[in-house]
């Protein structure tokens, strides 16, 4: 069974106020009307994709947040595959998951949180639930690699110094936003988030997937 986490990536797509939101320009089209004369027919359909790196589901690299720290390209690709928990948060809109709110033990080194805070991927609503940064040292206290939600940000959206972003950096914790987890039972999966290769780059969209075997095991 496998569970596809990440949004439909599209110019409906809700991107953070004030970034890049996607577009695409077809320079060729192989389905134009071939009865209009006027026009030549191509052979191939070839686009060209312009939006920020934080695209839908994506991976934020450390250098998004910290001066001199890795790029994306840089990231070991290990954090990003492999088994992970996936936990159902209560936590109002605007709230902060905070230790006292979700608990070890915890199941796998990668961790994804379910808030429901951020609906529709379409709509940009900016009291989304965020981490403290005493909870993302509570995780790798507890041996966490990764830590993913299901809003924009890992810190609220009116936060300027992005205190949990430099909690995952001084842990060395992966981070992945953007992912929609409504549909998802609670439970242990693999996951699959590879980020792109962008040499440089400070985030990469990725195609986040979760699997469980037929036996119920990720």
């Amino acid at each position: 069974m496998i569970y596809d986490v990440s949004p439909p990536l599209s110019p409906r797509l809700a991107v953070w106020p004030g970034d890049t939101p996607l577009t695409r320009e077809v320079l060729l089209d192989n389905n134009q009307d071939s009865s209009d004369a006027s026009k030549s027919v191509s052979n191939i359909t070839l686009s060209t994709l312009h939006a920020t790196v934080h695209l839908g589901a994506h991976a934020d690299a450390p250098s998004h947040y910290g001066r001199g720290a890795p790029t994306i390209d840089q990231r070991r690709l290990d954090l990003y595959l492999g088994p992970c928990q996936v936990l159902r948060v209560s936590v109002g809109r605007g709230g902060l998951i905070t230790p006292s709110r979700v608990s070890p033990p915890f199941r796998a080194e990668r961790l994804l949180l379910a808030t429901g805070t951020f609906p529709d991927p379409h709509v940009f609503n900016e009291d989304f639930a965020a981490l403290s940064p005493d909870f993302v040292a509570l995780l790798a206290r507890h041996g966490v690699r990764l830590v993913g939600i299901d809003t924009p940000s890992v810190d609220p959206f009116t936060s300027k110094d992005l205190p949990a972003h430099h909690a995952a950096l001084e842990h060395d914790l992966a981070i992945l936003e953007g992912l929609v987890l409504a549909e998802v039972p609670e439970g242990v999966y693999e996951l699959i988030a590879l980020p792109l290769k962008l040499v440089g780059f400070d985030a990469s969209p990725v195609r986040a997937i979760l699997r469980k075997n037929e036996d119920g095991h990720g």
